[in-house]
Order: C-alpha cells, then sequence, then structure tokens
C-alpha cells in the first residue's frame, strides 16, 4: 500500500471482476496516513486512465472502489467484525452462518480478503497459476512477507518463498541473535501465534506443515527472543493486549481476558510453586474461553499460552 498502491487497485479490480462485485472497500486503520495518502493517489490516478468506474476499457465491466477508514480495532480484523465496521455500526462480531459469501456487507455476497493476497493476483494473471505454484511448497504456494523483530541484529521485512526454515529467516535474512548465541524462543504469528523453541530452526514455513507441528504462521510474524528471562513479560504484554482489544459482547471473552491477565501479572513475584498453579489456571481458562468466546479474540489466548505450557514451562517456573 505504500511502495505499491496500484499492485493492490488491480488486484481487487480482477477479484471483482472474477466474481461479478461492481463495489469494493479497502478498509484501513486511521493512523496509517502513509498508506492512506498512496492509495487515494492510486485510486484517483486509476479513475483518471480507465481503470476504474464504468465500462473499464471497453470491457462492459464496471467497478468502483473506495477507501474506508477504521478506528484501529484489532477485532475489526476479522471478517464479519470489519464487515459491521463497514457499515457504520460498532465493531461486534457477527454469528456465524450464515458468511460473507452469502450474506455480508448490506447482507449482499461479499469477498472479504487481505491486502497480501489481493496483490499477487495480476503476477498470477500474467504469468499463469502454474508458475505461482512452482514458488513454495505444494499445500502452502508462492511467497509470503514474515516480520521479524526482538533480539535479532537486522529486524525488518523480507518476502521470500513458502518452504523457507524458520532457521534461515531468523539466522540469515535477520542476522542471527544481537548477542550471536542460539535464540531461545520464536513467537510465530503475534499475539494470536505460538511460541517455538530453538529446535524449531528446521521448521518449513508453511501453513500445514506448521499445523502439523503444533504451530501457526498466521500473519508472519516472527518475534524472537534470546532470553528465557523475557517470556513471562511477553505472556503479560500478550494478554494485556487481549484484554485491551476485547469488544466486551461476550463474557467468557470480557470477564476471562481480564483474569488471565491479572493472573499474569502475579507470576512476576510469585514463587516456583506458585507459578505452578498460576500458569496452570491461567491454562485452564484459556481453554474455557477457546470453547465459549464468541469470535477468533476470545479463542487465541489458549495459542500462545498453550504453546508456552509444552515448550517452556521448566523455564516458567524457574525464579
Amino acid at each position: 500500500m505504500e511502495t505499491n498502491p496500484h499492485l493492490l487497485v488491480e488486484g481487487m479490480v480482477i477479484a471483482a471482476w472474477g466474481i461479478g462485485a461492481q463495489m469494493g472497500y479497502i478498509y484501513i486503520r486511521g493512523e496509517y496516513y502513509t498508506a492512506i495518502e498512496m492509495l487515494e493517489n492510486a485510486i484517483d490516478q486509476a479513475y483518471k486512465y480507465g481503470f476504474l468506474g464504468e465500462n473499464i476499457l471497453g470491457s462492459g465491466f464496471s467497478f468502483n472502489l473506495e477507501i474506508k477508514l477504521g478506528a484501529g480495532s484489532y477485532l475489526c480484523g476479522e471478517e464479519l467484525t470489519l464487515l459491521e465496521s463497514l457499515e457504520g455500526k460498532r465493531g461486534y462480531p457477527r454469528l456465524k452462518p450464515p458468511f460473507p459469501a452469502e450474506k455480508g456487507l448490506f447482507q449482499q455476497p461479499t469477498l472479504v480478503n487481505n491486502v497480501e493476497t489481493l496483490a499477487t493476483f495480476p503476477a498470477i494473471v500474467l504469468n499463469g497459476s502454474q508458475w505461482y505454484r512452482k514458488l513454495g511448497t505444494e499445500k502452502s504456494p508462492g511467497t509470503k512477507i514474515f516480520t521479524v523483530s526482538g533480539d535479532v541484529v537486522k529486524p525488518g521485512y523480507y518476502e521470500v518463498e513458502m518452504g523457507v526454515t524458520l532457521g534461515d529467516i531468523i539466522n540469515d535474512l535477520a542476522g542471527g541473535t544481537t548477542n550471536g548465541e542460539p535464540w531461545k524462543a520464536a513467537l510465530l504469528g503475534g499475539a494470536a501465534g505460538t511460541f517455538v523453541p530453538y529446535e524449531f530452526s528446521n521448521a518449513i514455513m508453511g501453513y500445514d506443515l506448521l499445523k502439523q507441528r503444533g504451530a501457526t504462521l498466521g500473519s508472519g510474524a516472527i518475534i524472537v527472543f534470546g532470553s528465557e528471562k523475557k517470556l513471562i513479560p511477553s505472556l503479560v504484554n500478550i494478554l494485556k493486549f487481549f484484554k485491551h482489544e476485547s469488544c466486551g459482547k461476550c463474557v467468557p471473552c470480557r470477564v476471562g481476558t481480564t483474569y488471565i491477565h491479572n493472573r499474569a501479572i502475579a507470576l512476576k513475584s510469585a514463587t516456583t510453586n506458585e507459578r505452578e498453579i498460576i500458569l496452570n489456571d491461567i491454562l485452564a481458562h484459556s481453554r474455557l474461553m477457546a470453547k465459549s468466546s464468541l469470535c477468533p479474540l476470545g479463542q487465541s489466548p489458549i495459542l500462545p499460552v498453550n504453546s508456552l505450557f509444552e515448550h517452556f514451562l521448566h523455564d516458567l517456573l524457574v525464579e
């Protein structure tokens, strides 16, 4: 959106033509000023040269595109909550079904997708699907943008083929850890992701292959930890984030996110025995939330919590 916004615009035109849509919206957080300015300029140019609007390039196909600004809610990244916000309502999740393809925006069939996916369409149309499938793995073709942060020499974002290993991304692209030692842990997929140990260096980065190992790829975010001492502060921050972003519509999430965050804070001053009790309590409540929450936000804390239990329980219990 900030460096090649025309790619997104063209991708959305292709998608609209494919499903017969005549109206499109780009939903973007209001504080992303550069992206908004670049997209507005790209859309104006597309209208000027006949790539948007009525009867595009004499094809008989018409498609209009608008930018809609959101207030920065994490929950509005979920497709049905996003549609509620687009309609001018509060960002509360809808019940499924119906799904967007049946009744989406203004009760009309709607395709909801992310920028990264839509921006691949022009290259696929130009070069063919077989060309695209040669990139990446069988079930996770193409490329992926990975954002690497934390205790690494060269934090940043890197676009590589699916199928690269986690070690290649951290040790080669990101230059390894700042202290030159093997990393202790990595959080894959952001707050709603999974913690993995150094033994996952050989893990192949693909949605299906990571899932087989109990990990997630998610948005492609990778946070690297050089020390086990940062795991509890990280857990506290993650649970604080979920507490802050909960819309409060359903009780399990509204009450649960606050409770497990408060319990996580107590870990900082707890003894080894107390930590084990607190951690088991957090895990138990995260499982309840996963089963009873209305939308993915309340169902997400179980992912980082469970992965910490699986791989780092000993480290968490050390005072």
